[in-house]
């Protein structure tokens, strides 16, 4: 094995963070809020810089992590570098060429666990893989991101609905429900490929796919049963479940035509997928997968709810001035939005530094009682 060592891989983190910041600021910008220069001219690839370029980044890093071979950290460092690409203004070709690599790269890594461990949830998430590789071809190919739309959500959402099924085998779920998972699947890889040839239908039926996935989530995902749970466990069951629900909220925008570009309902309806359901898995994961990958301490605090909420609540505000047309509270949603991902950076950072300093403690504990012995 010749994995990559966690402090190496802090700078590949730090690249997936500065297309966070900049994915945010840009998308401020495109509700009328002053921000500086370099964010506002990214305004035009906003979803390029959220999906590609961050969560492409922490995604493929994840993967390399689990697969534990350097070459499959090349994918998390080309997609960072094309956010810093997209960010200083480089020709167009260089951020798509990147995102390409870096989707291939991850794509490749797929294959080869999916070559150690042949099962449901491997299939999916290389299928999550594939939906990227094929979103960053898309771009490349048209131009607008508008078109790779539903390949970047397909990867998303696979990504995390195969983790998902991989926890379900903890608990008892009917055969009959793990094959209608895998038909909403073929479903939602359907409505993709069918929306670059007659989008209305294609994303109508990505959107009743998505429906159908929260639906199933909401009924057979391990979360029901650990929300009964305390502490951590809790929290993230949490996160999952008002995930699903906005999960749910965009498959049924999205069969109103909210997905379609130039809808009133659009900047809802990616949003509620985006900031509703993604980034409400990561706020249930970071605590695990954040250690996992730079191997620190985030021990479980109350204040993890912090953010939780302040994201639900907000999101609401912009979803809501989203459907009844009303830009001011959308405007003013979106800005509390991005103060909500601040706050939970914050409680992130400061979980980090509670861990170190439970740590120097337990060793000085130790210490104290070996000198003691």
């Amino acid at each position: 094995m010749n994995d990559v060592r966690p402090l190496a891989r802090l700078p590949i983190l730090v690249l997936g963070m500065l297309s966070l910041l900049g994915g945010v600021l840009a998308g401020l910008a495109r509700l009328g809020w002053d921000v500086p220069t370099i964010a506002a001219n990214a305004s035009g690839v906003h979803g390029a810089l959220m999906v590609s370029a961050f969560f492409g980044t922490v995604i493929s890093l994840e993967r390399a992590v689990a697969l534990g071979r350097a070459w499959a950290y090349l994918a998390p460092a080309a997609a960072g570098a094309g956010g810093v690409a997209l960010l200083g203004g480089a020709p167009l070709v260089v951020p798509q060429g990147l995102s390409l690599v870096a989707s291939a790269i991850m794509l490749a890594a797929s294959i080869q666990v999916l070559r150690r461990l042949l099962a449901p949830f491997t299939v999916v998430l290389a299928s999550g893989a594939l939906c990227w590789a094929v979103g960053n071809l898309v771009w490349f190919v048209f131009g607008a991101t508008s078109v790779a739309t539903p390949w970047w959500f397909a990867f998303l959402v696979l990504t995390i609905g195969g983790e998902r099924l991989e926890l379900s085998r903890f608990i008892p779920t009917p055969r009959a429900a793990r094959r209608v998972f895998f038909a909403i699947v073929g479903a939602l890889l359907a409505g993709a490929a069918l929306s670059l040839y007659e989008e209305g239908h294609g994303l109508a039926l990505f959107s009743v796919a998505l429906l159908s996935l929260a639906a199933w989530l909401l009924a057979f995902d391990i979360a029901s049963r650990n929300v009964r749970r305390d502490g951590l466990p809790r929290f993230i069951a949490l996160c999952l479940l008002t995930g699903y629900v906005w999960l749910g909220v965009a498959g049924i925008l999205g069969t109103g035509g909210g997905f379609a570009l130039g809808h009133a309902w659009r900047d809802s309806t990616l949003h509620a997928v985006g900031l509703g359901f993604v980034f409400s898995m990561v706020l249930g994961h970071a605590p695990i997968i954040f250690p996992a990958v730079a191997r620190v301490k985030i021990p479980y605090h109350v204040s993890f709810y912090l953010p939780l909420v302040a994201l639900h609540t907000t999101l609401l505000l912009r979803v809501c001035g989203g459907i009844a047309g009303d830009f001011t509270l959308r405007r003013i949603g979106g800005l509390a939005n991005a103060y909500a991902l601040l706050a939970f950076i914050a409680v992130l950072v400061i979980g980090i530094l509670r861990g170190k300093v439970g740590t120097r403690l337990d060793s000085r504990q130790c210490t104290s009682s070996a000198e003691a012995n």
